[in-house]
C-alpha cells in the first residue's frame, strides 16, 4: 500500500444517466434505479426523447427541440455534476452513441447501451461459442444491424449472436415495460430464467448471455444461478468504465479519493427540469 500526502483528496466520482421521456417505477437493479449502484448517480430527463423515439433510431434522429435537450442533458451533467461517465437508460440510446461521443468531448467515456460491451465478450471466448442477447424488442433491436454496421463494422446477425426477444408473451408480465408501468418483478424473474434456459436447448453452444435492455438487470442474478453462466447488462457495463475512475484500495497509491458516502441524491423523475421543459414532457411527473 503506497500512501502520498496530498493537500486535498479528489471527489469519488460520478456518473450520469440520460432519461427517456418515460415514466416509470423502476425495480432494484434497473439503471434508472439510484440503489443499482455503489457510487453516485445523477439524472437528466430530456424532454421529447420518448421509449418510441428511440427504437425509431436512425430513421427518426433527434431533430429540433429534442435535440437540443439531448445537449443541454449531457453538458449539464458533466459542468454541474461533474460526472465522469455518461450512459442512458435505455439500450437503443446506442443509436446516439456517436452524438453524446461528440457533444461530451474528451475525457467523457460514453456507453449509451450494454450493447457496447458485446464484441469484448465475445473476444473473450472461442469462435464457436456463442452467446445470447435477451432483449425487450426482438425486431426492434434485429432494425439497429445497419447502423451498427456502418458506425462500428459491427454484424449484429453473426452466427455467434442469438437475439432472443422477451416480447410477444415470451415473459409474462413483461409487456409493462413497454407500457411504462410498473413489473411485477417475481412473475418476470421466473419467465426470464425460463426464457433463458429454453435459449439454452436451442442454442447449446452458449457461453454467456448479454441483457440489452436496461430494466433486464434485475433478472441477472436469477440467470446466473439458474444456468451457471456469466450475465452481463447495462449494470456490469457502465460500472466496468466507472471503475477506471475509482481509487483500488488493495494495492498501489490510497488516500488520494475521498470514500463514497454511499448516499444516493433523492431523485424523482424530471427533477432539475426548467418549467419550459416540463412543458414538454409527453410524459408528466406525478403530482
Amino acid at each position: 500500500m503506497i500512501i502520498m500526502a496530498q493537500k486535498e483528496l479528489q471527489e469519488h466520482p460520478a456518473m450520469g444517466i440520460i432519461r427517456l421521456d418515460y415514466n416509470y417505477p423502476p425495480a432494484p437493479g434497473d439503471i434508472d434505479c439510484p440503489n443499482s449502484f455503489d457510487f453516485d448517480v445523477y439524472y437528466r430527463v430530456v424532454p421529447g426523447l420518448t421509449f418510441e423515439l428511440a427504437q425509431a433510431g436512425d430513421k427518426k434522429p433527434l431533430e429540433g427541440k429534442v435535440k437540443q435537450r439531448f445537449e443541454e442533458a449531457i453538458n449539464w451533467l458533466i459542468k454541474e455534476k461533474n460526472v465522469k461517465v455518461i450512459t442512458g437508460d435505455c439500450g437503443f440510446m446506442m443509436y446516439y452513441q456517436q452524438y453524446a461521443r461528440a457533444i461530451a468531448g474528451t475525457n467523457i467515456p460514453i456507453v449509451m447501451s450494454s450493447i457496447c460491451q458485446l464484441q469484448s465478450i465475445a473476444c473473450a471466448f472461442s469462435n464457436d461459442e456463442e452467446i445470447i442477447v435477451m432483449t425487450a424488442n426482438e425486431q426492434n433491436l434485429m432494425n439497429m444491424e445497419t447502423y451498427l454496421m456502418k458506425e462500428y463494422n459491427f454484424n449484429l446477425r453473426h452466427q455467434r449472436f442469438n437475439i432472443v426477444g422477451c416480447d410477444g408473451g415470451r415473459v409474462d408480465g413483461f409487456e409493462a415495460v413497454s407500457e411504462g408501468k410498473k413489473v411485477d418483478t417475481e412473475k418476470c424473474t421466473k419467465g426470464v430464467v425460463k426464457l433463458a434456459l429454453e435459449s439454452l436447448k436451442k442454442y447449446p453452444k452458449t457461453t454467456a448471455f448479454l441483457f440489452e435492455c436496461t430494466e433486464l438487470p434485475p433478472y441477472s442474478d436469477a440467470v446466473r444461478a439458474a444456468t451457471g453462466l456469466p450475465v452481463y447488462d447495462a449494470i456490469t457495463c457502465c460500472s466496468a468504465i466507472m471503475q477506471g475512475f475509482i481509487d483500488n484500495a488493495r494495492f498501489g497509491q490510497n488516500k488520494w479519493q475521498k470514500d463514497w458516502d454511499k448516499k444516493q441524491e433523492d431523485y424523482k423523475y424530471a427533477q432539475n427540469l426548467t418549467a419550459e421543459e416540463m412543458k414538454e414532457l409527453h410524459n408528466k411527473p406525478e403530482p
